[in-house]
């Protein structure tokens, strides 16, 4: 097994930054990495929660393979301790793994196949944690012509950061917000590791990357010009970046749900910083879920919710000014 260390009788999961110490039979934060016969073990290999088709853009990917069918799967538990958990009753309670439906990669890169998918997505909990039945059914998706998708938090170790990314083509990483505050209070994590993810998955490899940062009014939407000035200092101004509506769950659920006009601010925001390609989700928008073209400014791609109302794409540039839109198409 990769990514661990012996320590007497103990053993040390190293794929992202909490790096728990396990005794035997000792499961670490995540409830599903677990010390079995002095090595980790992922319980969940092999079983998920549900197979659904999505549109690509339900992930959200806007300039990956727009319009496309993907199948989705996540399986229990998560590395991350968010408060505000959108999928709390897979991450946080601890199901037994027969409740499960058990399916091996082969069986679901065959069923991405018989429904005509492009794509198969790890999302719903974060694949860092099932890394191992993340990374053998990406490979076959490789050989087999099938895209990947990872959803992820990007709470991950730089080591198995490089093999992971190495086999994704696309991926939303989740900028949860732009504090450490907010981060060690409200996710029981760390900042920087992410952002350290973020940019060695945008500059170090072929994945195609957009952003999504969940805004809760009154903790962390005050971050929003900090987290766009970083980006574009650090990444660029093409990284797509999604600001998405916060609803009331697990241990949120006195706060109010994120109004439209706190995404529109940042929407704003972004764009004045000089994004060119920011997106407001949850709350269906036509005009700030629309991709524009970066050298004229004219709809490329219109959207009412998940859907495509208008395309003025030819290929994969703009066909009005013939500059290239950044992405896969």
């Amino acid at each position: 097994m990769k990514y661990q260390k012996i320590l007497y009788n103990k053993v040390q999961c190293k794929i992202c930054p909490r790096e728990c110490i396990l005794a035997p039979n000792q499961s670490g934060f995540c409830y599903v990495r677990n010390n079995s016969g002095g090595q980790i073990h992922l319980q969940t290999y092999g079983y998920n929660t549900g197979l659904a088709i999505d549109p690509v853009e339900k992930k959200p990917l806007y300039h990956f393979y727009p319009g496309s069918k993907v199948l989705s799967f996540g399986t229990l538990g998560c590395n991350m301790g968010c408060q505000f958990c959108q999928n709390w009753q897979t991450t946080k309670v601890k199901y037994p793994i027969e409740q499960c439906q058990p399916a091996a990669p082969e069986q679901i890169v065959k069923t991405a196949k018989a429904y005509g998918c492009k794509c198969i997505a790890f999302t719903y909990n974060d694949p860092i944690i099932f890394f191992e039945y993340a990374i053998e059914t990406a490979k076959l998706c490789r050989q087999e012509g099938i895209k990947t998708i990872a959803v992820t938090s990007g709470y991950i170790n730089p080591e198995p950061s490089k093999e992971f990314f190495s086999l994704m083509d696309g991926a939303n990483i989740d900028l949860k917000g732009f504090s450490e505050d907010f981060y060690r209070k409200n996710c029981l994590a760390h900042l920087q590791p992410v952002l350290d993810t973020i940019k060695h998955a945008v500059t170090k490899t072929k994945c195609s990357v957009e952003l999504t940062t969940m805004l809760i009014e009154g903790e962390n939407d005050q971050y929003v010009e900090q987290e766009c000035k970083w980006i574009s200092e650090n990444l660029g101004d093409n990284i797509p970046l999604h600001f998405s509506a916060f609803s009331p769950k697990y241990k949120f659920q006195n706060r109010e749900a994120t109004k439209f006009e706190t995404l529109e601010k940042a929407y704003k925001t972004a764009k004045n910083i000089g994004l060119k390609y920011v997106y407001t989700g949850n709350l269906a928008n036509i005009d700030t879920s629309t991709t524009y073209c970066k050298n004229c400014g004219k709809p490329l791609i219109k959207r009412d919710g998940y859907n495509i109302i208008e395309n003025n794409l030819e290929k994969d540039a703009c066909k009005f000014c013939k500059t290239k839109l950044d992405g896969c198409f």
